[in-house]
């Protein structure tokens, strides 16, 4: 009887511990004695290019892909668990992966942003989130009043980053803020 694969998706805004869960799920994963490999865009360098590493400095060993059609070529026999961390940085192409990898028995753990710095769905979040067995939105601390954000502000010399700025800039802290709704801005002029 071959096992059912599943996908489950961590979300929410920059801040709010997603990495932290994503690396929770696989340690307990390599506690069990299951199999795991970790994906990540090649595109995120901000701490280090083979490890997904969380704003906290908790990391795991990950392997850098320039795109999810390089993921399924790369997994090892016995594998149980596939992470990837980041997905929003993936274009649609991660969608079939996603699935074909579920549909052979995988456990797949997604990371990433469901809302870009417009608040807007981001990239193939809302799919993933869709097509996902399970959903957990992580909440960060608003940095303004201090109440649950939702958001990412992106700042650009202190000021909200306006609406048609580009959409993908990677950072970090220096550039980035967690908001509640009453506090995000994105100015349209």
């Amino acid at each position: 009887m071959r096992k059912a694969g599943s996908v489950e998706v961590i979300c929410g805004s920059m801040f709010s511990g997603k990495t932290d869960e994503l690396i929770r799920r696989l340690r307990r994963a390599r506690i069990a004695r299951q199999k795991v490999q970790v994906f990540k865009p090649a595109l995120d360098t901000r701490y280090a290019v083979s490890k997904v590493t969380s704003h906290a400095g908790t990391d795991f060993d990950a392997t850098p892909v320039r795109g999810a059609r390089e993921i399924p070529a790369q997994i090892e026999t016995g594998t149980t668990v596939v992470a990837i961390d980041e997905a929003q940085f993936f274009d649609d192409e991660i969608l079939p992966v996603v699935q074909r990898l579920a549909d052979d028995g995988l456990r797949v753990l997604i990371a990433g942003l469901d809302t870009d710095f417009r608040g807007e769905p981001f990239g193939p979040m809302p799919t993933l989130m869709a097509q996902a067995e399970v959903i957990d939105k992580l909440h960060a601390i608003c940095m303004v009043c201090g109440e649950p954000a939702t958001r990412t502000q992106r700042l650009i010399n202190g000021k909200p980053a306006r609406y048609h700025d580009p959409v993908v800039v990677v950072g970090a802290s220096e550039m980035y803020e967690a908001r509640c709704r009453a506090h995000h801005q994105v100015p349209r002029e």
